[in-house]
């Protein structure tokens, strides 16, 4: 639709044939000359500018505003591909302080089962106590030992993929500052959270700028049939040698008007109506996900909820029962049994406390990815404020 401007500069040596563009001379020969059926050869220079421009064209400036509906999607898809990063890393970082709560929870086992070993030690020196019970004892507080190790392992594994995916170096040891922890948010209606969604989803903001570029492309394939005009003009100078020639001119106004072009507009139209309704079929497609999504979150934060509340009574129930366990040891009433199986369920109800913080946390960011809200939320999510 821009203007369309060149300079042309030439010098051209020819030598023409009458006789092969079909003119024959015959004069009577009393005249005394000839007129000779080769001419030249002859030379010349030209120095042109040329101007083109669209004056109406209804077909490139509906083409235009299509291609600026797609570089509108493109835009809104390449945020949306930043609200995948944030999910990606966003998960990475809760996985990692979740390995991270899981080894402080076993050192403290570790030092739980240390305990109840000195204790056994005792009592078997004092004769209050059988080898067996040592025996069991040191066996409870290797495997405590193992399961930190493999912890720590795990822990080293994952701030390497972490630092990889942020892109720090790996040879940086990196610290951890927030720790997991519980203060359910109110979880939001079905309703209103779909119509955030629906409102705020980069991805399906992404979708409706495709239709509405599909729409636009559809009404240039009709426009095919309306008239169009342009302009051409050129100017500069022609001579036999380039200082002597003289300013030559032309100027062209067009008006093309399409009168039958055979059944091509017809499948333009077609074909541009076909792309339409795959890219409202892709849109509705799109905003059936983004709901799905949206409610498969809810009910993933209402699922974890539930079940770091639970987890955190069972915590409560198991440490008291490893306590009672404990003094009953002490007093020569229970055996070392007792005490590892509380240590046992205490380590267990650790593991499900973490691994629901885990999934309330990840079901927090879910949610915000799902209603479009992702890299916005994400310091308030991850700084410690639901602590």
């Amino acid at each position: 639709m821009l203007p369309s401007i060149s300079i042309d500069a030439s010098e051209t040596s020819t030598q023409v044939n009458l006789a092969a563009f079909g003119f024959k001379f015959n004069l009577p020969p009393g005249l005394g000359f000839a007129i000779p059926t080769v001419v030249g050869p002859f030379q010349y220079s030209q120095l042109l500018g040329n101007l083109s421009q669209t004056v109406w064209d209804p077909v490139s400036r509906r083409n235009w505003r299509a291609s600026q509906e797609g570089e509108r999607a493109s835009s809104l898809s390449a945020r949306d591909a930043r609200e995948l990063v944030v999910l990606a890393v966003a998960g990475a970082y809760l996985q990692t302080i979740a390995t991270a709560a899981r080894v402080a929870s076993q050192r403290a086992q570790v030092d739980n089962a240390q305990a109840v070993y000195h204790q056994a030690e005792i009592r078997k020196e004092a004769g209050t106590n059988a080898r067996i019970d040592v025996t069991r004892t040191l066996v409870e507080l290797q495997s405590q030992q193992q399961r930190l190790n493999a912890l720590v392992s795990d822990l080293r594994k994952q701030k390497l993929a972490f630092a990889r995916l942020i892109g720090l170096p790996l040879d940086r040891e990196l610290i951890l500052s927030e720790p997991l922890a519980f203060n359910p948010p109110a979880v939001p209606e079905p309703a209103g959270a779909v119509q955030q969604a629906f409102e705020k989803r980069w991805d399906l903001k992404a979708a409706e700028s495709q239709v509405r570029a599909a729409q636009i492309v559809v009404s240039a394939a009709h426009a095919e049939r309306l008239p169009s005009i342009s302009l051409n003009a050129d100017y500069g100078l022609l001579g036999p040698s380039p200082g002597s020639n003289h300013g030559v001119y032309s100027v062209v106004g067009a008006l093309n008007v399409p009168i039958y072009q055979g059944g091509r507009v017809k499948a333009d139209i077609e074909q541009a109506e076909a792309t339409l309704h795959q890219r409202q079929a892709e849109l509705a497609d799109q905003r059936g996900q983004v709901e799905q999504e949206v409610r498969t979150a809810l009910i993933e934060l209402e699922t974890a909820i539930g079940e770091v509340r639970l987890a955190e009574t069972n915590r409560g129930f198991a440490n008291e029962t490893l306590r009672e366990a404990r003094d009953r040891f002490n007093a020569g009433v229970a055996t070392t049994v007792e005490v590892v199986q509380a240590q046992e369920q205490v380590a267990s109800a650790e593991s499900d406390y973490i691994s629901g913080l885990f999934a309330f946390d990840l079901a927090r960011i879910s949610l915000s990815r799902a209603t479009g809200q992702a890299e916005s939320d994400l310091p308030s999510l991850l700084s410690g404020v639901h602590q």
